[in-house]
């Protein structure tokens, strides 16, 4: 069986060439961080005259973020936790003689001290740097010392620029991608549901359609996820304003947000009227087929309230909550089996109101 060439090197590399996403991003990414660490490397060697700055090119390529605000802030962690390295190998080494035991010390404190919160993902550069330092042979060196302390924060500074200045990363298209498969989720689950309750037995196999509900829970989360880091991309961002940057995504996305936790919520009426304990029962077949329609009519809206633009079209689904909620003040349907109806029809019109508002 042949590989499908999207799954390929091939594909991926065209993919990159072809459309805007995470293969186009991932090859910008790694070429700033070659132009950062070769620019790193002259600046130290060339310009300043430094002697094997190789802390230089280590910390521009780290700097080269997924975001502007992590180059940022990865700037000023990374600084700090190398210059806490370099003072704490220069002062043991002036207090213990010995190479070895300076060694034991350095590294067990630089690791303690990295692990303070500030220093965030760099800390324990502070541990390592030491390290280096002390089998190099050189804390004792007041220049050396400072010598590395001017590449780092000459590296750190070369990524910083880099990342800002030369297509600094944007995640708009994770935002669409992420509104199209909550929408596609939601309302594909609504019209499972809307089967479920127009059955006239309640349904034997609740096993995969909670499977579903646990699909779409994480779909609601990875959305979530999507949105954060799209925020944060744009946060000191130079293209902000560009196209990529997905603000036309933000309201649908917002919306479906808000959508999980009502439809959850239905699930559960739908899973506990379904078991027919009482006070709640299914509500009797006419009642449940209103509410299917009513469903369908909200699974239809959701994909249109996905589409940036796009206004979904509520008339029906209020005429049809109208009578789910008419049928709970002057239902003949029994108390057990209004009850039951009443316990869908809460978490609908929250659904409704979310819509709504959209």
């Amino acid at each position: 069986m042949k590989p499908r060439l999207d799954r390929t090197p091939l594909g991926w590399a065209a993919r990159a060439i072809r459309v805007p996403g995470s293969e186009r991003r991932t090859v910008l990414q790694a070429a700033k961080a070659a132009i950062a660490a070769v620019a790193a490397w002259l600046l130290a060697t060339q310009v300043i005259g430094l002697s094997q700055p190789f802390l230089a090119p280590y910390a521009a390529v780290f700097l080269v973020e997924a975001t502007v605000y992590r180059s940022l802030l990865g700037w000023a962690q990374q600084v700090g936790s190398v210059a806490a390295g370099v003072l704490l190998a220069a002062a043991v080494a002036q207090l213990v003689p010995g190479q070895t035991a300076t060694l034991a010390i350095v590294v067990f404190a630089g690791l303690l001290l990295g692990s303070w919160r500030r220093f965030g993902g760099s800390g324990v550069w502070v541990g390592v740097t030491g390290m280096l330092l002390v089998t190099y042979g050189t804390p004792r060196s007041s220049e050396l010392l400072s010598d590395r302390l001017v590449e780092t924060a000459l590296g750190a500074a070369v990524g910083l620029v880099v990342n800002v200045l030369i297509f600094p990363p944007l995640y708009g298209e994770r935002l669409a991608a992420a509104a199209d498969r909550l929408a596609d989720a939601l309302a594909g689950l609504l019209e499972e549901t809307a089967g479920l309750v127009r059955a006239d037995e309640p349904p034997e196999d609740l096993e995969a359609w909670l499977g579903r509900v646990s699909d779409v829970r994480s779909l609601a989360r990875a959305a979530e996820d999507a949105s954060g880091l799209t925020k944060e991309g744009r946060f000191l961002n130079l293209r902000r304003r560009s196209r990529h940057a997905g603000h036309q995504h933000d309201r649908p996305l917002r919306t479906l947000g808000t959508l999980w936790p009502p439809v959850e919520h239905l699930v559960e009426a739908v899973r506990t009227t379904a078991e027919g304990r009482e006070p709640f029962v299914y509500p009797w077949p006419q009642a449940r087929d209103v509410l299917a329609d009513l469903l369908c009519e909200l699974a239809t809206a959701v994909r249109d309230a996905a589409v940036p633009g796009r206004e979904p079209d509520l008339e029906r689904c209020r005429e049809l909550t109208a009578q789910v909620e008419e049928r709970l003040v002057s239902s003949p349907d029994g108390v057990t089996a209004t009850l039951g109806l009443g316990a869908m029809a809460l978490p609908i019109r929250r659904l409704l109101h979310h819509l709504d508002r959209h």
